[in-house]
Formats: C-alpha cells, structure tokens, sequence
C-alpha cells in the first residue's frame, strides 16, 4: 500500500512539474529576447538559491548526507542541460527544444542500468532504441549531419539525464531541497564566471555558454521573476517525483511536458510541429511507455 502511495505521488509530481516547466519556457524564451541564455540560466537558478536556502533556514535539513561530490555533479550536469536547454528555446520552437530535452528519460533509463544496476528487460531496450529512432526523426540530420542545435538538444537530454539519475543515489544521503540547492548553486555561481570571462573571452561559436550581462528593465524583470519562481517550483516537485518512484516510470510521465511546450510555443508564435516531427515525438513517447511498463 505504502508502494503505490509513493507511485502515485511521483506521478502527480511529476505532472505538476512538467506544466510549470513548460511555462517556465515560456518565459525563458520571452526574456531572451533581451539578453543572452546564459544569464536567462543566471536569473532562472538565483531565485532557487534564495527560495530554497530561506526554506531550509525556517526548517534546517536532518540528513548530514556524505556525498559532496556526487552532490556537485548533480548540480553541474542539471546547470550545463539548462544552459543548452535555454539556449535552444532562444532559437528554435519552444515544443522542439522541449522534445530533446525530454530524450532524459531514455538516457536515463541506460544510466539506471548502468550505474545503479537496475535491470532492463529486453522489450524495455525495444523501447530505448525506438527512442532513438525518435530522436533520429526530431533531427532528421542533412548531409552535413546533426546541426549546432540538435547537437545541444541531445546534450540537453543526456546532462539531465545523469541529474536525474544521482538523484536515485542522493536521495538516500540528502533532503530534496539540498538536491535542488545543489543544482541552483552551481547555475548561479556558474554563469557569474562565464559572463565575467565572456568580456575578455568571447568566441562566437561558443554563444550557447558565453554572453555578457545586461541589466533588464520594465517587462522583463516580469519574465525573469516568472522565469525564477516557476523553474524553482518545477525542479523542486521533479526531484519529489525521482525521490518517490523509479527512474523510467516517472521519466516517461515527464513526457507530458511536451504536449504542454508545444501548446505554449503556439500560443507564442512557434510553427506547428511538421509530420516527420510529430512522428518522432510519437516514437519517443511509446519508448517511454516501453521503458515504464517493463520497469
């Protein structure tokens, strides 16, 4: 009884996380237009480190954990998918830069296996490599093979992916908000370093980490303080849904947050997602139910 309390809480968690995910996208993308996805990440992780610290002031963790490094790795690999995230949804579709990051839970299924020794079934690797065949069609690659935007895309899946799977491994040694705090420290104090090199060190190729601050006014303090809140709140009801139930189960829930990316970017102004993407989305999605069924 107490296992399908825990399964059904992941679920819930992991629904309400991905709506606020999608709209936090939407501000995301709405505020870089005025400044770059590096400071888009800055903004997005400084309200965490103030909402989750005054959380832990008014109500101090009990678990000491004895991790620090696999602590700081979950912080660092959640900071760079963002970053590539953010970075996509400044240029291409909202509902595209959703769907590769949403690759997580394929990744994440593989690093389970991998690294936390859970088992996956023979029909649960059918699904992984129709999610492949998914993220094939979402790029649909050229001549000249995957674009700097797919490249990032995939990226995005495989770092949240490793977030993701710490933290079956970190919830045994830490509160959630310490997980969360780790994540929102390390993409604060990460972009501060970057946009101070940026100024000395700027190379265009490497716009998708570089950019120099600038301070927003009027509107879009709007969108950074909805940027701020809601990405704190999504990631926080994330990492509960981890915490709770398996990693492939709740990875193939989080896919609702497409359905939710693509009707925001529409109501933004993105194209409709074509035939051969929709195709893609749908492969990714039945990989997900794949993996959650055999898990």
């Amino acid at each position: 009884m107490k296992r399908l309390k825990e399964f059904n809480s992941g679920i819930k968690y992991m629904l309400f996380a991905s709506f606020l995910f999608a709209i936090m996208g939407a501000f995301a993308k709405l505020a870089s237009a005025y400044m770059s996805s590096l400071e888009v990440v800055f903004f997005r992780n400084i309200f965490g480190v103030f909402i989750i610290g005054y959380a832990i002031y008014k109500k101090p963790m009990t678990k000491k954990g004895s991790k620090p490094f696999l602590l700081f790795f979950r912080g660092l690999m959640g900071f760079l998918a963002l970053l590539a995230y953010f970075y996509n949804v400044a240029h291409i579709p909202l509902g595209d830069a959703m769907t590769f990051s949403k690759t997580a839970p394929i990744f994440t299924a593989i690093f389970a296996w991998l690294f936390l020794n859970e088992k996956l079934s023979v029909n649960a690797w059918f699904g992984v490599f129709v999610g492949f065949a998914g993220i094939l069609l979402i790029t649909q690659p050229s001549n000249i093979g995957f674009t700097k935007y797919d490249l990032l895309g995939i990226f995005s899946g495989v770092g949240a992916a490793l977030a993701y799977t710490s933290i079956r491994e970190l919830k045994e040694y830490y509160d959630t908000r310490a997980i969360v705090l780790s994540f929102t420290l390390v993409g604060t104090v990460g972009p501060i370093i970057l946009m101070i090199l940026s100024k000395y060190f700027y190379i265009t190729s490497l716009d998708f980490m570089l950019g120099e601050f600038v301070m927003p006014i009027g509107i879009i303090w709007i969108y950074i303080i909805g940027l701020g809140v809601l990405g704190t709140l999504s990631q926080y009801y994330m990492t509960k849904a981890y915490s709770e139930t398996k990693a492939g189960i709740i990875g193939a829930i989080s896919y609702t947050g497409i359905i939710f990316s693509i009707i925001v970017g529409v109501l933004l102004g993105d194209i409709f997602p074509d035939i051969i993407t929709i195709c893609g989305i749908v492969l990714i999605v039945l990989a997900g139910i794949v993996v959650a069924k055999e898990k």
